[in-house]
């Protein structure tokens, strides 16, 4: 029994599947924060096209021996690698019906973000004879990542909302919503480049704990997450709501664990503690409400 609950938990997070559901959370949050419904076709968009993005990010930098990988996400990928094709395949082409189904402003968003996203993974420079994608470019790497989150898990909910329930949100809102969600992903993507630091030194990546080191990283992050909790006041004029005491307790939980988190911790506390806090963040939304 002990085995199969640790097969499928494994499954869980290195298919990407966890991932996908945590960008549905973070759409539920903003449709939640912004009072409005959900709207269901958004939500199987950014949950296939964040399986299959991550999932093709993978299969287009395997390397050489993946049985040797230090990373056992790496192992498991390759190990189910035609599974992992025909999901990904899948995925992808899911996205196209479901892209139909969206307003003209949320189709231009999508061609964007699908621009980045392909551009984050794809190896479309040549530099010195080896070739790279945009998440080489020095600095580009988190930026790209919590850019792509942000618009895709903000914006995309919002201008449905206001296109299919015709809710009413100020540009100010907007913004704030926008400002906050991107501090918090930010910190959450600081761990997992500390975490790679040795292997991003070698490879030239030119990250945050690269550049200025890992307790400079560290207090970054702490940075990062406090103003994420101001806006959070701003959003609602300085109210505080249920919301904001669920989204606080969250932040600080969040930066408890990236304090915690060291480059020798097991893959499982970054890809379900730290990326678990996307969903926690609507479970407390809906916990807080109800209380």
């Amino acid at each position: 029994m002990k085995k199969f609950v640790q097969a499928a938990f494994d499954a869980l997070l290195f298919s990407n599947v966890f991932m996908a559901l945590c960008a549905v959370a973070q759409g539920l949050v903003t449709f939640h924060i912004v009072g409005a419904k959900p709207v269901y076709p958004v939500l199987a968009l950014l949950f296939a096209s964040t399986l299959g993005l991550y999932n093709f990010c993978i299969l287009i930098i395997r390397p050489k021996q993946p049985q040797n990988s230090p990373y056992k996400r790496v192992r498991w990928f390759f190990k189910h690698h035609h599974l992992m094709v025909t999901i990904t395949i899948a995925a992808l082409l899911s996205l196209i019906p479901l892209f139909f189904l969206l307003a003209t402003s949320s189709k231009i968003l999508l061609i964007g973000l699908a621009a980045l996203s392909f551009g984050y993974g794809l190896p479309l420079f040549a530099n010195k004879g080896r070739k790279s994608g945009l998440r080489n470019v020095p600095g580009l790497k988190a930026i790209l990542i919590t850019l792509v989150w942000t618009l895709s898990c903000v914006l995309l909910p919002i201008f449905e909302a206001q296109d299919t329930t015709h809710a009413y949100i100020p540009a100010g809102s907007t913004w704030i919503i926008l400002a906050k969600r991107f501090l918090f992903i930010a910190a959450l993507t600081v761990p997992f480049d500390i975490r790679d630091l040795f292997q991003d030194r070698i490879a030239g990546l030119k990250t945050i704990p690269v550049a200025f080191g890992e307790k400079k990283a560290y207090l970054f992050c702490q940075f990062l997450l406090a103003g994420h909790i101001l806006l959070l006041l701003l959003l609602r004029n300085y109210r505080i709501t249920s919301d904001f005491y669920a989204l606080t307790a969250v932040a600080i939980l969040t930066g408890w664990l990236i304090f915690k988190s060291t480059w020798k911790r097991n893959e499982y506390y970054y890809f379900f503690y730290l990326d678990g806090v996307l969903i926690l963040q609507y479970v407390a939304l809906v916990v807080f409400k109800l209380a």
